[in-house]
């Protein structure tokens, strides 16, 4: 799968694949056969054991509305997904993911590139004890864009030792518009719970090493939005 570095920057491990292009589950491209996918509903229901990690891996374009969710049925096994995409018409983005595996952990990864105006909210609930949902999410806002984020945590009664993050950095350009909502339902003592929604500002250092080195207004922000984006 060596053409998702090529195309999309997305590396690749020693995992069981799940892949989406442009909102469309793609089974030749899927490695993992034991997923149960129900179209309408876009979900992937991960029921099997599997020797190796789950790897979701979702790239391209989003228009309109997007559903995923995710159900992990199977304890201690690890499910990762990376996400890339970009939007250039309005999109309403909503990722669902529901842990039910005891010490089954979810590590989400998304990178949008946001046009125009975009809705997401991600939704992470713990249906066992000792569940992990961690989800990090990067957007980087051009002018005149709008973009509204939500993140839920729900962890129940009688789950305890969960553990669970949902955070939001974006990188903003002038003129855009920026909300974030972090919301927590916490019923039982977690190991740890947190939320984070941030803004990203290069400083003074950055810019002024990047400007020395002769690079023009327009290459310095290329630079800095790619670091971002890319960590």
């Amino acid at each position: 799968m060596s053409y998702l570095w090529q195309e999309f920057n997305i590396k690749t491990f020693p995992a069981e694949t799940l892949v989406f292009r442009d909102g469309v589950f793609c089974p030749e491209l899927s490695e993992y056969k034991s997923a149960e996918y129900t179209g309408k509903k876009n979900l992937i229901s991960i029921n099997k054991k599997s020797d190796l990690p789950v790897h979701i891996i979702y790239f391209g374009e989003i228009a309109g509305n997007i559903d995923l969710n995710i159900d992990i049925n199977i304890d201690n096994l690890p499910v990762f997904m990376t996400f890339k995409t970009f939007n250039k018409k309005p999109a309403f983005l909503n990722i669902f993911v529901k842990n039910a595996g005891k010490n089954s952990v979810f590590n989400g990864d998304i990178i949008i590139k946001n046009h125009r105006e975009l809705k997401i909210q991600i939704v992470g609930e713990h249906l066992c004890e000792n569940t992990g949902v961690f989800i990090k999410t990067r957007v980087a806002a051009y002018k005149k864009s709008i973009s509204y984020m939500e993140g839920i945590a729900n962890i129940g009664k009688n789950m305890p030792e969960c553990d669970s993050n949902i955070s939001f950095t974006v990188m903003a350009d002038e003129d855009s518009k920026i909300t974030m909502k972090p919301i927590q339902y916490i019923n039982s003592v977690p190991k740890n719970a947190a939320h984070s929604a941030s803004l990203y500002k290069p400083n003074d250092n950055q810019i002024y090493y990047l400007r020395t080195s002769g690079l023009s207004t327009k290459e310095i922000k290329e630079v800095l939005e790619k670091a971002f984006l890319e960590e």
